[in-house]
């Protein structure tokens, strides 16, 4: 018997975890210096986190250490189950060095039992996509051999695209230097960005104006979805009008399309900041970035 984990840095909403009977690690996050871990829109208030973003507050995100990787994991092998964990990014955080540490120590202690970890190279509903499709096949009897083996092909089918509001968020984080972010601003350029084969963050194109890269993001799911079978996820960090039109646009062009609206979580938004907004599909292959 195993276990199906994930972790709230996939943003499957909470009620469709439920439906399909996944376990999730919540991660942590930190603003107005006070520490929370995120539920996935259980109980979170996103009107306050994002209100205090764009009222200036810059938020945190934290690495769990080995000793909450053991928290987790313990009562699982006690109950003698093994544990299939499909993961977020990698290449996007420290924490799994603390996990590898967790199980090596896990492993002296519970010889038997394994915790089978993959990686989705991806984040945020990038990930929760190929949570969704393996969580599927747990349900309907799929070993966890037959879930990896699938995972293996279907992760390289993931699309994202999103565009950031401010800049700003992407220089504090490191993924973009203070000079291109200034001179971006100012001449109201939006980057397009995606995750790449090895699930880091990278500039797919640069954009002039908001308007024009939300029907950009339109047309990348008109043209590249393949999947139909699969959900087509719109997100936005506190800019629903703008998803809400983005979402009709690709309906408007693909009534085949089965689009899910969510709200981008506090996590994911403590990097990309309020009005980030995005799609999340299945295609052909990952987005290859036209510039570094």
């Amino acid at each position: 018997m195993s276990v199906f984990l994930c972790d709230s840095n996939c943003e499957l909403w909470h009620t469709r975890l439920e439906e399909l009977n996944v376990d999730y690690i919540s991660m942590p996050y930190c603003y107005g210096n006070e520490e929370y871990y995120y539920d996935l829109g259980k109980h979170t208030d996103f009107n306050k986190f994002y209100s205090a973003v764009r009222g200036g507050t810059i938020p945190k995100t934290m690495a769990l250490n080995p000793e909450n990787y053991k928290d987790i994991l313990t009562p699982y092998f006690q109950a003698g189950e093994d544990v299939l964990y499909v993961s977020f990014s990698h290449a996007m955080s420290g924490t799994f060095a603390q996990l590898d540490k967790a199980l090596e120590e896990l492993k002296r202690e519970f010889p038997e039992r394994k915790c089978t970890v993959f990686n989705t190279n991806s984040i945020s509903l990038g990930a929760g996509i190929q949570v969704e499709a393996a969580a599927e096949m747990k349900k309907n009897g799929a070993s966890d051999e037959e879930i990896l083996e699938f995972l293996k092909t279907f992760t390289d089918r993931v699309a994202v695209y999103f565009v950031v509001d401010d800049l700003m968020h992407l220089k504090r984080g490191g993924r973009l230097s203070a000079g291109a972010a200034v001179a971006g601003t100012i001449l109201s350029l939006k980057p397009m960005l995606t995750i790449d084969s090895n699930g880091g963050l990278t500039v797919y194109d640069k954009i002039m104006g908001r308007k024009k890269a939300v029907r950009k993001l339109a047309d990348k799911v008109c043209e590249e979805l393949t999947g139909v079978e699969y959900s087509v996820y719109v997100i936005d960090a506190d800019c629903k009008d703008d998803g809400d039109a983005l979402a009709e646009m690709i309906s408007a062009r693909r009534a085949d399309a089965k689009i899910v609206r969510q709200t981008v979580g506090p996590v994911i938004g403590s990097h990309c900041g309020p009005g980030t907004i995005g799609v999340i599909f299945i295609a052909d292959k990952r987005p290859v970035a036209l510039e570094k």
